[in-house]
């Protein structure tokens, strides 16, 4: 069955240590040395964030294809279970809605502002503006919860402050399968990322057209089918450290 889970928004507190379904025409993703441009397709009509992936700007937006990170490829390891990503923006939020093929679907953190990949599957939006050190940490689970985390700077990484942010992301997800039973065999799970352009904003960058961003798409997968659990990301890493901004990809703002 296909469960479907109800939209998330604001955010919470918490204090704790840090840390395919393909459907249209994909382009390849450059390597760590040379950063990816993803684009981000513009959409005049607000997106209804319920995790289907069923608005119009998403039959249109350029799809790009989760990878294992560098090393791992290089040791012979090939990615199990794939996924897409795709990103889109209007004048009020920028958007990612993510596709996944999973066959053992599982999320068991149950409240917001969880770290989350300690709990189950997971997506991870990072962005960070291309001449500043902060950057943020947004996730979106199969289960429909998010979290939110702000870093001043990679320096400051792990300090409880980070955790301690506030902003209005919103999230949906949807589940082919069924949520948190291991006895059984999932299809997969999209989920939808909502961030106000207001919150990336608020300390005085733009975002949009003639604005430099970075971004990262990252996964955690885990699943009784699995060896072990599968980090998998857009674009690819020199390794599976999903702090590496210096490998991120760049947005490209598309009109």
């Amino acid at each position: 069955m296909t469960v479907g889970l109800a939209l998330c928004a604001g955010c919470q507190q918490t204090t704790a240590p840090q840390e395919t379904v393909p459907t249209e025409t994909k382009e390849p993703m450059a390597g760590p040395t040379e950063p990816a441009v993803l684009k981000a397709s513009y959409t005049a009509t607000p997106l209804t964030l319920d995790g289907k992936l069923d608005d119009a700007v998403w039959a249109t937006a350029t799809e790009y294809p989760l990878s294992l990170a560098a090393d791992a490829t290089a040791d012979g390891k090939s990615l199990l279970e794939g996924g897409t990503v795709k990103l889109a923006w209007d004048d009020q939020f920028f958007y990612v809605g993510v596709n996944f093929v999973d066959s053992d679907v599982v999320a068991e953190g149950a409240e917001d502002q969880l770290h989350h990949y300690r709990m189950g599957d997971l997506a991870e939006l990072f962005l960070k503006p291309d001449e500043q050190t902060w950057y943020w940490e947004l996730y979106v689970t199969p289960r429909g919860k998010k979290t939110s985390f702000w870093f001043p700077g990679r320096g400051r990484l792990g300090l409880d402050s980070c955790f301690e942010y506030t902003c209005g992301l919103k999230v949906a997800a949807q589940v082919a399968g069924t949520l948190n039973n291991w006895e059984d065999r999932d299809t997969g799970w999209t989920g939808e990322l909502a961030m106000p352009t207001a919150d990336l904003t608020a300390r005085g960058e733009k975002f949009g057209p003639g604005s430099a961003w970075r971004i990262l798409v990252a996964r955690y997968n885990y699943s009784r089918y699995l060896p072990d659990k599968e980090l998998s990301m857009a674009p690819a890493l020199s390794k599976a450290s999903y702090h590496l901004h210096e490998e991120y990809g760049r947005i490209e703002f598309v009109q």
